[in-house]
């Protein structure tokens, strides 16, 4: 059994349970995949119209999520091996502005990497008919869970944008974050979140802390590398 999971230290910035609730259903809609009609076919499961597989999945496409300065900083790691300049554009974007300071909810570190407890959020989704999960495996063990998105689900999702078109930027977001993820499992997300030294070195049960300072240090330093490129072609030419 885990231990009691520590209470948020004051200061520290903390989601509600609706705002939980709202960015999850907007992952879940942005991130699904096809249903099959095997999945179809389990009661409770004909309305639905996409599903992401694994719980270890959800958690760690939201962890780049809840990160922004995470999520900059992979930007530009796979900026450095594309070289293609809108991803530098993009991560620019997250590190020029406050959004790694006022968009920014950290997550604990656990057995298997960044975790938050989606229980209460998911149960609002599920009580509203907007979110099925199943449990895949056994009696004894667990194997997976799925989280379903039924119909009315999307609907509410694609409502809640037009009205309210500040919940475009999770959107946005969700869209940068499967360009990273590039259809990648929680398996092998959870290690690539686990090259920084950050996350890595997190002490189980602590809050996984801010790479935002080293982010924008390598983001300088990359648009200097840009610059001088430029410049260096330039007098060549």
């Amino acid at each position: 059994m885990d231990q009691e999971l520590p209470k948020p230290e004051a200061g520290e910035r903390v989601t509600s349970r609706e705002q939980d609730a709202v960015r999850l259903l907007l992952l879940i809609d942005g991130a699904c995949e096809p249903v099959s009609d095997a999945d179809r076919a389990d009661p409770g499961l004909e309305a639905a119209v996409g599903v992401v597989r694994t719980q270890v999945r959800l958690q760690k496409l939201d962890f780049w999520l809840r990160n922004p300065d995470y999520l900059a900083d992979e930007l530009l790691t796979k900026y450095e091996a594309s070289g293609e300049a809108r991803l530098l554009a993009l991560a620019g974007q997250i590190l020029d502005s406050e959004e790694p300071e006022v968009r920014s909810y950290p997550m604990l570190r656990h057995h298997f990497g960044a975790y938050e407890p989606l229980d209460d959020a998911l149960a609002v989704l599920r009580s509203a008919g907007l979110v099925a999960r199943r449990r895949r495996g056994t009696v004894n063990r667990v194997r997976q869970h799925d989280y379903f998105l039924l119909t009315p689900g999307r609907t509410v999702a694609r409502e809640m944008i037009r009205q309210a078109p500040a919940f475009q930027y999770y959107v946005d977001r969700v869209g940068l974050v499967l360009d990273l993820a590039d259809g990648r499992g929680g398996s092998q997300l959870k290690k690539q979140q686990y090259l920084q030294r950050e996350y890595a070195e997190a002490a189980r049960g602590d809050h996984i802390g801010s790479v935002s300072a080293r982010a924008r240090a390598r983001l300088e330093r990359l648009r200097s590398q840009t610059t001088s490129g430029d410049t260096e072609t330039g007098n060549r030419g």
